[in-house]
């Protein structure tokens, strides 16, 4: 993008911005109007709009009032009422809020100025028509410049005021709004396509994964359909890193408090860890929220040399982080999970090789797949920040590296300040969901603190102790995340490698049950994942059910295709259905489970499958 296109499109993020500040601070007047006695909390903008948390004293806004508080701000829109800023020092502010009873607002002032965030002892603020609200702003000049139909109030929610579960529940409110009416209809219109692949819809539809409050929040049950998407892509990251030469190790989902206190995780990571648990006298134990410290000790475990290295170390762990209870979602955001975990320890001189391989496994994976919709960041460190370790020339030769692989690669990537992991820069694999909400799904990380902190080391050829780097890599990220992103990219329609049920047989009447079960013997003890429909249903619903059900291959048995020793073969991703003599069907499937076919895509194409083969 050239430096002109650039300056356009950050003025338009800047337009955006401000009016849905704008529509904030409008809905908020709004609701002031309906209920007098709100108090208020926070409202920015976000992305797609709009929100902001009111306390309703026990009696809060329902569902069905949003409409009546949409058309309040339109009344307030068509009034044009003028964005008035008026700053006032902090004492006076502190009496003003306090005067107001606007209590949430009087504790951020409060905080705002302790940590010397309040400009030159002042606070701001905006009024409109008879409404004032504590604001940084930007706002509009006036109500009216907000474009005709460009929003909606969209839905409602609890949420704990700054997010502590020990703090007040509030109600917050939220708004979709865009540049233009036909933007916002288009994203409405995506967003319906979106919540149809929702992965928590779909999940439950297709019986892939529960959650019950019994259990817990964020802690996922798989049911056998679910568990074999788990076990599919575990085996392919099996073969894969076998086959890269990675070596697989078991290591226990508890620990000692004293690992994680030479890690550096306590008391740095503690928050986002459950909490200690006490085991004997004067010991903690920790569940644990990554292997990494668990790998460091094997290598630890006997003196290395430069010939054993790389040593590339791998495990599919179970790890647990105490994610807040809002920011859970489906197996987006879990407090358990497995990852696909490995690390990489290796000689100064093999780092960039060995980085070069790790990028090239993301490509193959994520290529294979089919998950296009994702960019590559570069993580890099703050200097200005101390969530980094104080050795920069370390980082800024580390970052040099990782830059060089990847464009020694002809990755695209962009680059961003104090994003990396306090030991080291990173590469992250950004990936959009259908709603265009990003998320980092996979990441590898060069690590120069870890070697020092566990004291690693290794022979090298001169008989001198050196110090090894790590790479920390995780391709595949966790079950939960990797799942959820592929339920919504194909709509619960697996390739057939990976599919809960790979072929569906259908009898056409209950004469034909015996060569269908005949059939399912004989794919079953080649570990097909294969089943009988012997139900009640007439054929009709059967084929339906089994569509519904996003079956990938669907095999109907007629009295030809007994005599015939054939199958009629039907896929999900094709409308055409296509007579398969039973030799070459069992053929392909083989074929697509042993390539790993990605056959749930109507452009793949099966030779066995074409006319001119039966």
């Amino acid at each position: 993008m050239n430096k002109q296109a650039t300056v356009i499109e950050d003025e338009k993020r800047i337009a955006l911005h401000t009016l849905r500040h704008s529509l904030s601070h409008i809905m908020a007047a709004a609701v002031r109007r309906l209920r007098p006695d709100a108090k208020l909390a926070f409202g920015p903008p976000v992305e797609n709009g709009f929100y902001y948390d009111f306390d309703f004293a026990g009696n809060p806004i329902g569902e069905g009032e949003l409409q009546q508080v949409e058309q309040v701000m339109r009344s307030i829109i068509k009034a044009r009422e003028p964005f008035t800023r008026e700053e006032k020092p902090c004492d006076a502010a502190l009496r003003y809020l306090e005067e107001q009873g606007e209590v949430y607002k009087l504790e951020y002032a409060k905080e705002l100025m302790e940590q010397g965030k309040a400009a030159n002892g002042m606070l701001s603020f905006y009024t409109s028509g008879d409404f004032t609200d504590m604001c940084e702003g930007p706002h509009l000049e006036h109500t009216g410049q907000v474009p005709k139909n460009c929003f909606k109030l969209d839905r409602i929610s609890g949420s704990y005021w700054r997010g502590d579960e020990k703090r007040p529940m509030l109600t917050r409110i939220y708004g979709l709004a865009f540049a233009s009416a036909d933007e916002l209809k288009e994203y409405v219109e995506m967003r319906k396509r979106a919540m149809e692949r929702d992965h928590r819809k779909l999940g439950e539809e297709l019986d892939l994964f529960i959650q019950d409050t019994e259990v817990g929040v964020g802690l996922p049950l798989w049911t056998p359909n679910g568990t074999v998407l788990r076990d599919e892509l575990e085996k392919w990251a099996r073969e894969t890193e076998f086959l890269a030469g990675y070596q697989r190790v078991t290591t226990p989902s508890v620990t000692r408090k004293e690992l994680y206190i030479r890690s550096g995780h306590v008391p740095y990571y503690e928050d986002s860890m459950y909490p200690s648990m006490p085991v004997d006298e004067n010991d903690e134990y920790y569940l644990r929220p990554m292997c990494c410290p668990h790998h460091h000790k094997i290598y630890a475990s006997r003196l290395r040399s430069y010939r054993d290295l790389p040593l590339r170390l791998c495990e599919y762990g179970d790890v647990f982080r105490y994610e807040k209870h809002g920011s859970l979602s489906g197996l987006l955001r879990v407090r358990a999970m497995c990852m696909n975990d490995a690390h990489i320890y290796c000689a100064p001189e093999q780092i960039e090789s060995e980085f070069h391989n790790v990028i090239t496994m993301y490509q193959m994976y994520y290529g294979h797949l089919r998950m296009g919709n994702f960019r590559v960041r570069l993580s890099l460190h703050d200097k200005n920040s101390d969530k980094f370790v104080d050795r920069y020339d370390e980082w800024e030769r580390n970052e040099d590296i990782v830059r060089g692989v990847l464009d020694s690669l002809g990755v695209e990537y962009e680059e961003e300040t104090g994003e990396a992991a306090f030991y080291g820069p990173k590469v992250d694999i950004q990936v959009k969901n259908l709603m265009g909400r990003e998320e980092t799904v996979s990441t590898c990380q060069l690590d120069f603190v870890m070697p020092e902190r566990f004291d690693l080391t290794y022979v090298d050829a001169d008989g001198e102790r050196k110090r090894p780097y790590i790479l920390h890599r995780a391709p595949l990220s966790t079950h939960e995340r990797m799942i959820s992103f592929l339920i919504e990219f194909y709509g619960g329609a697996f390739p057939t490698w990976m599919a809960p049920v790979q072929v569906r047989l259908v009898p056409v009447n209950a004469a034909l049950l015996a060569y269908a079960r005949e059939i399912e013997r004989e794919l079953r003890g080649e570990f097909f994942r294969a089943e009988v429909d012997d139900s009640g249903e007439s054929f009709n619903k059967k084929i339906r059910n089994a569509v519904t059900r996003k079956i990938p291959n669907i095999w109907i048995l007629g009295e030809k295709e007994k005599v015939d020793d054939c199958v009629a073969w039907r896929r999900y991703a094709v409308k055409e259905q296509q007579t398969v003599p039973r030799r070459a069907a069992l053929d392909m499937l083989r074929k697509m489970r042993t390539e790993r076919v990605m056959d749930n895509f109507a452009d793949v194409a099966l030779p066995l499958l074409q006319p001119d083969a039966v």
